[in-house]
């Protein structure tokens, strides 16, 4: 068996309301992905932030190769040779790659040797197939290319020991099998990797080992090769998951959404929606895939009034809105679920009751005139809480705390409990856990089980195969084919995203 090279020992940790690490046992061995999952808000995220020094634990103790370290800092934690990834990276876009790995560095000085930096960081690179420019500013890479730039920062610290969280959360599946190839070089290399995550399929391909937590508590550790998904999930959620959900016979009624050779640019002004044209009936789901950048986001933003339209037109419920403020789309019956949660489905500093009426502050009983009828308004989320079994500490507890399936649950509630006509959700089900995703997939059936009209974009082509009645392909701003989900072809539709076949009818 191979050193232990990191372990964390009955290790606490509370937060106001909340006990978010309950005496947590963990251990990391030399050259092996260890894997920490569990739901949104299991205690993942705040364990690994306590290795990193950016939390310190109430009780425990945590030993770096069988010697007792203590680290307050994420400084300290660089120089014990620990680095941490977060979920959203810790980068400033205004400067270059290179300025970012050696941004914070103690040993650096006022003078930048560009070329001796580059030199290192185009080794780093070489030797883990990281292929990146050191002078590109970070604002003009990809996603899959920011995470790069955070390994290669981590690597440039001399990490021996890489914490990983939620790595693949905001990748696509060609960037994540990239990543998992560059993770199993860097173990072939003696490095140790904490891979935090939640995606059960992802867990299978990448762990050597998994430890399980939930509600604070440790469920157990466990060797990959001698589990099966099923029991993962169990272990996770505390309960049977259903990766299947039944669907009753589509009901559709009149046309809720009409799309009229629409065209807008996206935000470089590049011409990103070419012409495009469909329409979504009440009671129905309408899935739409299609690899990231190929006019999705925009598509979303220009229905709900987020982005102007250069040409074309959008109707609702057979009155045309084309660039009307969002505000007034709203009131045709229109609600939208946005791929960001934090930058534009809500606002981090405010709290969950503040969030919560953000779609009816100014409608009584929640508004006397000028002002807010707090009681209310609490009274009112309060439901919402147990209508959609939010886990929140407080009321009075900013959003930004909240757990990412907490904060999709709290989005979901607030536009749904307004019995919208039109539901816009993208990516609706990103980043959570088994359990949270199967919430929020069950709570769009039911919304077209009464009758809304449901466009879904999600890059995950199971969740649209799942739960839509008829999927649309989009690929370079133009829809490819729209094909009725019996008669659907995963192949096809692979065939079509990457824009090889047209499949024009609209069964």
């Amino acid at each position: 068996m191979d050193a232990i090279v990191l372990q964390a020992k009955n290790i606490s940790k509370h937060f106001p309301g909340v006990l978010a690490n309950d005496h947590i046992n963990f251990d990391l061995r030399k050259g092996e992905i260890h894997t920490l999952l569990g739901e949104n808000g299991a205690g993942k995220t705040t364990l690994m932030n306590i290795l990193d020094g950016i939390y310190y634990p109430d009780e425990g103790e945590i030993y770096l190769n069988g010697k007792r370290v203590d680290i307050r800092s994420p400084f300290e934690a660089t120089k014990n040779g620990i680095g941490m990834i977060h979920q959203h990276f810790m980068l400033v876009d205004t400067l270059s790659v290179l300025e970012n790995v050696v941004l914070g560095l103690e040993s650096q000085g006022f003078y930048l040797d560009k070329k001796n930096i580059s030199e290192k960081i185009a080794k780093i690179s070489k030797k883990y197939n990281l292929d990146i420019n050191p002078y590109a500013k970070i604002w003009q890479l990809s996603v899959g290319e920011q995470q790069r730039v955070e390994i290669i920062k981590t690597l440039f610290r001399g990490a021996k020991v890489l914490i990983m969280d939620e790595p693949t959360a905001v990748l696509t599946p060609q960037e994540t099998d990239a990543l998992f190839k560059i993770l199993r070089r860097m173990i072939k290399e003696d490095k140790s990797i904490i891979f935090i995550s939640h995606k059960l399929d992802e867990v299978m391909k990448i762990s050597d080992r998994i430890t399980v937590l939930r509600k604070g508590k440790l469920v157990g550790t466990v060797d990959k090769k001698e589990i099966k998904q099923k029991e993962l999930a169990k272990m996770m959620v505390g309960r049977e998951v259903l990766f299947r959900l039944d669907r009753n016979p589509m009901n559709r009624k009149g046309e809720i959404l009409k799309i009229e050779d629409l065209e807008t640019h996206n935000d470089k002004g590049i011409k990103i929606l070419k012409g495009i044209n469909f329409s979504i009936h009440g009671g129905e789901i309408f899935g739409l895939a299609g690899v990231s950048g190929n006019g999705q986001k925009e598509l979303a933003e220009v229905i709900v009034g987020l982005r102007r339209a250069i040409a074309g037109k959008v109707y609702i419920k057979g009155e045309e809105v084309t660039n009307l403020c969002p505000k007034a789309i709203t009131k045709e019956g229109t609600n939208y679920i946005p791929p960001d949660r934090l930058k534009v489905g809500l606002v981090p500093n405010l709290n969950t009751v503040e969030n919560a009426i953000l779609r009816r502050y100014d409608r009584e009983p929640i508004s006397r005139g000028i002002f807010l009828n707090y009681e209310e308004a609490a009274k009112y989320t309060r439901e919402l809480i147990k209508q959609f079994n939010i886990m929140v500490p407080r009321e009075n507890v900013p959003v930004k705390f909240l757990s990412g399936g907490n904060l999709q649950k709290l989005i979901l509630a607030r536009e749904i409990r307004e019995e919208p006509a039109l539901l816009i959700a993208v990516h609706p089900s990103r980043g959570l856990d088994v359990g949270a995703t199967e919430f929020i997939r069950k709570k769009l059936l039911e919304e077209r089980d009464q009758g809304v009209a449901i466009l879904l974009i999600s890059e995950d082509l199971e969740e649209l195969l799942m739960i839509s009645d008829r999927i649309g392909v989009i690929y370079e701003g133009e829809i490819e084919g729209i094909v009725d989900i019996d008669s659907a072809d995963i192949n096809e539709i692979g065939l079509m995203m990457a824009g090889v076949q047209k499949n024009p009818l609209d069964k």
